[in-house]
């Protein structure tokens, strides 16, 4: 909110990073200035944030501030992150019930790096755990009783042995935390000085991921707090704020470990949402990149959060934004392997940084961008060389580039044919690393938007980092995203976010009762209690009472299902309609139960800070021109184009592509086919034309060749396929086995049922399925071998003796048609398939002699359980829940819990349906003929 009362005074936004801290300043005159420094230089200054706020008020390391002349410093810092990655936090003691010490060694049991021969674990957080002498029922009531004696000799043994911070999570502590307070008064009167309760923190069911995040909480604390103590001392009079994960600010003193993991990437979320309602854009698609990495994030009306995040191999369950995060970035190393482009995920980092940094580094993205001329080193900081004053060496990079050409030829058996000329320049691999990280990161787009419902197409895509502006149009056009927004702001925009964001307080309260009509008081007061809890934590900051905004979210799931939907509060009737809409717009299918639980409700109360007014830019200028020629590649050569200064564009000024446009610690890329228009407001606003959008097609009559280049992207594309089935068959699914064991596979097959890709899910499927597949097609084609199936068919297969593994592991196969024409020398008919998806599951139990799986004492195939033979499940796009119900009570075993079945069957079904629909809208984008031609290579790859 503008406030033009706050003339005269002064604001900083900073963005404490691992690296650099950027700090914004809004001058009294409302003008903007703004600074980067090194977020660590020992002998220069002890804080990077207050170092900033000095120089940019013109004061020396020693002056004190002017507090008069400022309102606030608002903050992001990363350093919570920092001590997860480096295990520096505070040393912790975890308190748990009697015989679950080792609860957090064993977790889940979700294996991070299924092909890992060495399992190395991540270590627990906590230095020490006692384990204390009591017991609470599911339902809250006692089965043992505290034992105060036991339980106070064991916390004073702890903080003897020197540890400060405790970590309580008890069983069932979420229903009851009676036991929970009482230890928590004990250890406060021993001396700990940093006691955290799990109930408080994490209030939700679940006791690995409440004790999870209850220790992380304890172990991070006293690091946050001994930062703000650091920047609160000299600005002690100066209106402290800390930017949580959750995208909202808080006051100084409130700000705790759990709430800072994703700080400084939530501003950056917060400012990009602001820039884009500046523009009027929406829906919005936030594409962070920088050095290392790439964060991106969806929004639309509404920040879309996520209740729990995994840093560093720890788990942290707390409201925050739903942001992904992929390792590509500019410093990531580029590699040629087997005859494949690898881009990331490791990174030269800033030392020695890539190739052309003149540090002898490896090839990276940058050093791609600058063989292309889309980095020019005459634009870009002198900083590099013994002396730091030097330009970016392009040399050893095109060297580099050039020898992998060589390399490329000898392995494709060119240097064999006599006289064969090289078919690939260094320019040419360059492109295509370039083009194969563009795909890492629009995969990572495609997690936060399509594999969520979302219509990327109709988004904007909002640029920054210090890398953004250079990949925006490509990433773009991956998506076929048709704007892109740059901010004024861009470099810097994650410390421009945190100046726009609102004090935000959350709160979360556990219900875990059926959706009703008599559930609905209840859920109510809960509600009007967390407000109250809200209201009383705003009350000493500077929002009014009217300035806060309240959203009401029940958190609801199918009975039996741990994926809770955030849908707002309301009668039944309307939770419920809601739930089944945005259940079958994240899924693709209605959900299998009319039984509807209620897991939580949270709310969430935003106070708007007043904002300062920023001035507006200089306008009325003429259009300026470029201030240089450059060469830039384009459509495989490299052609003259033009480079603009931005500080120099005036408003309404159009760019068309290709162009370069320059700032300070930024380079824009308007590519052949886009233009660029520079607002009124500073923004540029990049836009494809429509002769760009051009249809793919087959047509062609000449065979389609390999390309390595696009050898690497189909790759990635089917892998990234393959792995976002699992994601929909993990939030699906009903049976412990597969929603948290994550047994299962999901993998995509050609037209004549071999694999293609099959996602790093369960390694022991990996040899089989493709059998499977095979004789699901046989069982159902007609006398000339041709499939006997249409459209919309699917079928069940655990046969051991016809491609199956043993009874649990079921397989759903689906048959992927095309609408487009197959070329009419193509032997296939029409109806044939263009290729097939199967996720195979272990189901909790199929029937046998005993529950579970693989009865250790069976003789017989019944015996183990129920048997599908390549069954139809679905026919006509109809579920035959009544065949497949009725097969599931045959035979002298049947199935236990065929509810359990067939709703892991329906999770089965849908993941297939995601692979399906992915597949086909891949064979729409490149072409049908380009897309099996790329499977076969694969293949080959594969195989050599």
């Amino acid at each position: 909110m503008a406030d033009d009362s706050l003339t005269g005074a002064w604001q900083f936004w900073i963005d404490r990073g691992g690296t650099f801290t950027d700090v914004v300043a809004r001058a009294p005159d409302g003008g903007i200035k703004t600074l980067k420094l090194l977020s660590e230089n020992p002998g220069r200054y002890d804080d990077a944030a207050i170092a900033g706020v000095r120089r940019l008020l013109g004061l020396t390391e020693n002056d004190s501030l002017p507090t008069a002349q400022v309102t606030a410093i608002k903050m992001g810092t990363t350093v919570a992150t920092n001590a997860l990655l480096t295990r520096s936090g505070e040393p912790t003691l975890l308190a748990t019930t009697r015989g679950f010490g080792d609860a957090l060694v064993i977790g889940y049991q979700n294996r991070p790096k299924l092909f890992a021969r060495k399992i190395e674990k991540t270590a627990p957080l906590y230095r020490e755990v006692i384990e204390i002498d009591e017991r609470l029922a599911a339902d809250g009531s006692v089965v043992t009783a505290l034992d105060l004696t036991q339980s106070e000799a064991a916390l004073r043994r702890a903080y003897e042995s020197g540890l400060r911070s405790v970590a309580i999570a008890l069983m069932h502590a979420w229903r009851e935390p009676a036991h929970e307070l009482v230890l928590g008064a004990l250890a406060k009167k021993i001396g700990f000085t940093q006691i955290t309760l799990s109930h408080e923190v994490n209030p939700a069911i679940k006791l690995v991921l409440r004790a999870e995040t209850t220790v992380a909480d304890a172990y991070l604390t006293p690091v946050v707090k001994r930062y703000v103590a650091q920047v609160s001392k000299p600005a002690s009079s100066i209106p402290l704020f800390f930017m949580q994960s959750n995208g909202g600010l808080t006051d100084a003193q409130s700000f705790r470990g759990r709430d800072a993991v994703l700080s400084g990437p939530a501003g950056g979320i917060v400012g990009a949402v602001a820039a884009a309602k500046r523009a009027g854009l929406s829906p919005v698609v936030t594409f962070d990149m920088g050095g290392t990495s790439t964060d991106v994030a969806w929004f639309d009306g509404v920040y879309e959060r996520a209740d729990q995040s995994t840093l560093a191999g720890v788990r942290v369950r707390a409201p925050m934004l739903a942001i992904h995060t992929v390792a590509a970035g500019g410093g990531s190393i580029l590699k040629l392997e087997n005859g494949r482009l690898r881009a990331g995920p490791e990174s030269a980092g800033a030392d020695p940084g890539p190739a052309s940094y003149r540090r002898g580094g490896p090839l990276t993205v940058t050093d791609a961008n600058v063989i292309l001329g889309r980095i020019q080193p005459d634009f870009f900081p002198h900083v590099f060389g013994p002396n730091g004053d030097q330009p970016l060496d392009p040399v050893p990079a095109a060297r580099a580039f050039e020898a992998l050409a060589a390399q490329m030829h000898i392995e494709s058996g060119g240097a064999d044919k006599p006289g064969a000329k090289r078919e690939l320049c260094g320019a040419d691999i360059a492109e295509g690393f370039l083009a194969v990280a563009v795909e890492n990161m629009a995969h990572a787009i495609k997690h936060v938007s399509i594999a969520r419902g979302h219509d990327v197409t109709k988004a904007a895509l909002v640029a920054f980092g210090g890398a953004g502006g250079q990949h925006a149009c490509k990433v773009a056009e991956a998506l076929g995203i048709e704007r892109v927004l740059i901010h004024p702001l861009a470099g810097v925009l994650s410390a421009f976010g945190i100046g726009q964001a609102d004090l935000l307080v959350v709160g979360t309260a556990p219900i875990e009762r059926t959706l009703d009509d008599a559930l609905i008081p209840d859920l109510r007061a809960a509600l009007d209690e967390l407000e109250k809890q809200a209201r009383t934590n705003l009350a000493q900051s500077p929002v009014q009472p009217a300035q806060v905004r309240l959203t009401k979210i029940v958190n609801v799931k199918i009975d039996g299902s741990d994926t809770a939907l955030p849908i707002t509060f309301g009668t039944a009737a309307d939770v419920r309609a809601a739930f089944v809409a945005l259940h079958k717009k994240t899924f693709g299918f209605e959900p299998a139960s009319t039984q509807l639980i209620v897991e939580s409700v949270r709310l969430e109360a935003a106070g708007e800070m007043a904002t300062p007014a920023l001035a507006a830019p200089a306008t009325g200028r003429a259009p300026a021109p470029p201030v240089a020629q450059v060469q830039l590649w384009v459509e495989r050569r490299f052609r003259e184009a033009p480079a603009y200064r931005r500080s120099e564009l005036a408003a309404g000024q159009c760019i068309d592509g290709p162009a370069l446009v320059i700032e300070d610690g930024a380079t824009t890329v308007i590519d052949a086919g886009w233009s660029g228009t520079f607002s009124a407001a500073g923004d540029l606003l990049l836009e494809r034309a429509a002769a760009s959008k051009t249809a793919v097609s087959d047509a062609e009559a000449a065979p389609i060749a390999l390309d390595p280049i696009k050898l690497e992207i189909f790759d990635s594309l089917f892998m990234a396929i393959a792995e976002e089935m699992g994601v929909v068959l993990a939030n699906t699914a009903h049976s412990v086995n597969i929603k948290e064991r994550l047994d299962f596979s999901c993998a995509i097959f050609d037209a004549d049922a071999r694999l293609v890709a099959n996602a790093p899910h369960m390694p022991v499927h990996l040899g089989s399925m493709d059998e499977t597949v095979m004789a699901v097609v046989k069982a159902h084609s007609d006398k000339s071998g041709l499939p006997a199936f249409r459209a919309g068919d699917a079928f069940v297969h655990n046969a051991p003796y016809n491609g199956g593994t043993h009874l649990p592991d079921v397989t759903v196969v689906l048959p992927v048609f095309s609408n487009e024409s197959f070329d009419a020398s193509s032997e296939k008919p029409p109806n044939q398939p263009i290729a097939y998806v199967a996720a195979r599951g272990h189901h909790a139990d199929i029937g046998g002699i005993s529950p579970g799986s693989m009865p250790p004492f069976s003789h017989t195939i019944d015996e183990e359980g129920v048997l599908f033979d390549a069954l139809r499940l679905v026919q006509g796009g109809r579920f035959l829940e009544a065949e497949i119900r009725n097969h599931l009570a045959t035979g002298r075993w049947p199935a236990r819990n065929p509810d359990q079945n067939l709703r892991d069957l329906k999770a089965q079904l849908a993941a297939c349906s995601k692979g399906a629909a992915d597949l086909a809208r891949a064979a729409q984008a490149h072409g049908l003929a380009t897309l099996t031609a790329y499977m076969g290579f694969v293949q080959d790859n594969a195989e050599r």
